[in-house]
C-alpha cells in the first residue's frame, strides 16, 4: 500500500513541479476577499482562499482597518506590511533594516504599527519592514514574531487555516506523524529527515510554493543538474536554481519519492547557519500533499496528517508490529 503511495505521490509531484524554460514567465499572484468562522475562544478557523500559485490568505485588520489579505509565512522571522498599507493608514517611520530574502539582501524601510487583528488574536506594537506588493502577492505577511504563542494549522483538505492558542492544545489531534522540532531564530527546524539516506534539517515554509535545497545537499546525494528554475523573492530579485529529482525524502516514518527539488545557495539559509550543511525549506508545492499540516511554535512539534487511506495502512501496520511484539 505504501508503494502504492509513493507512486502516486511521485506523479503528483512531478505535475507540481515549477515550468522549467530558459526564460521562464514571472509568478504571478492573486488576492481575494476572506472570512472568519468564530469556533470557540481558543481556536477559530478561517477560511482561505487559494490563489493561482497555491498561496493563501487569510483577513487582517492594521490599526483596526481594514480587512487586507495577508498570508502567513512561517518562512518569515518578521511581520511585513506592503507599502500601500503603509500610505493608507499614514504610519509612522521607524528607519531602516536589512531584509534578507531568498535570493538577495536589500535595505527596506520600516513602519511603526500598533496593532493587527486576524480573528480574535492581535500582535501589538511591532516595527514591520515595508515591502512591495507585488513581490509579496499579498497586502502583507504574518511571520514568526506574531506565530510564537499559537499553533497554527493548515487544512489543504477543506481550504482552512486554524489558529489555536498552544498553551490548550496539547493532544494530535488524530495527525499520524509527530516531529519534535528544535528552533532557531524562530524558525522550528526539523533536522532528522534523510534525502536520499543524507540526514538534512527542514524548514516548514508556508510562504513559498516551490521547495529549495541548498548546493550542500545537492553536492551530498549527487543529485543531476536539471533545467534552470527561476524564482522571485520578496526584494523582487530573482534566484536561479537547478531543479532536480529527489528518489527519496523521509521524515519519520513517511517517504515521498521522485520528489523534484530545486537547488540554490540563498543568503537566508547562510542567515541561518547552513552554508555548509544540508537543508531544504519544505514548501507549498510538497505541504499541500497532506491533508492537514500543524506547526505548533510553544512545543516545538510540527504534525502531518496523511490522507485517509495511507493513515489506515499505518495504524494497520502499527498495530501488527505490536501484535509480533507480543509473542
Amino acid at each position: 500500500m505504501l508503494g502504492r503511495f509513493n507512486i502516486a505521490l511521485a506523479a503528483i509531484l512531478a505535475a507540481a513541479a515549477p515550468a522549467a524554460a530558459d526564460t521562464p514567465p514571472p509568478v504571478e499572484t492573486r488576492t481575494s476577499a476572506v472570512a472568519a468562522v468564530i469556533i470557540d475562544p481558543a481556536t477559530e478557523v478561517l477560511a482561505l482562499e487559494q490563489e493561482r500559485y497555491r498561496r493563501f490568505t487569510l483577513p487582517v485588520t492594521v490599526n483596526g482597518t481594514g480587512p487586507f489579505a495577508f498570508m502567513i509565512d512561517t518562512g518569515s522571522q518578521a511581520t511585513a506590511i506592503t507599502h500601500e498599507i503603509r500610505s493608507a493608514l499614514d504610519l509612522a517611520p521607524a528607519g531602516t533594516a536589512v531584509l534578507v530574502g531568498m535570493a538577495s539582501r536589500r535595505t527596506v524601510d520600516l513602519a511603526n504599527v500598533a496593532r493587527i487583528d486576524f480573528g480574535s488574536n492581535s500582535f501589538t506594537d511591532f516595527v514591520a519592514p515595508v515591502l512591495m506588493r507585488e513581490h509579496v502577492g499579498a497586502d502583507g505577511i504574518i511571520g514568526l514574531d506574531a506565530l510564537q504563542d499559537f499553533r497554527v494549522v493548515i487544512d489543504f483538505r477543506n481550504h482552512t487555516i486554524a489558529v489555536e492558542d498552544a498553551s490548550a492544545k496539547g493532544r494530535s489531534d488524530g495527525f499520524e506523524i509527530i516531529v519534535r522540532a528544535r528552533q532557531e531564530l524562530g524558525q522550528l527546524l526539523i533536522t532528522n529527515a534523510l534525502v536520499e539516506g543524507v540526514r538534512a534539517t527542514v524548514i516548514i515554509d508556508t510562504g513559498a510554493q516551490s521547495s529549495l535545497g541548498n548546493i550542500a545537499l545537492r553536492e551530498r546525494i549527487r543529485a543531476k543538474r536539471a533545467q534552470a528554475v527561476v524564482t522571485t523573492d520578496v526584494n523582487g530579485v530573482e534566484l536561479i536554481g537547478q531543479l532536480a529529482f529527489v528518489r527519496s525524502l523521509s521524515i519519520q516514518g513517511l517517504a515521498l519519492t521522485d520528489v523534484p527539488l530545486t537547488f540554490a545557495d540563498t543568503p537566508a539559509f547562510a542567515a541561518l547557519g547552513f552554508t555548509d550543511k544540508p537543508v531544504l525549506a519544505l514548501g507549498m508545492q510538497h505541504l499541500a500533499l497532506f491533508d492537514r499540516v500543524a506547526i505548533d511554535f510553544a512545543r516545538k512539534r510540527v504534525l502531518f496528517d496523511v490522507p485517509q487511506d495511507i493513515a489506515r495502512t499505518m495504524r494497520e501496520a502499527k498495530r501488527a508490529n505490536q501484535y509480533r511484539s507480543d509473542f
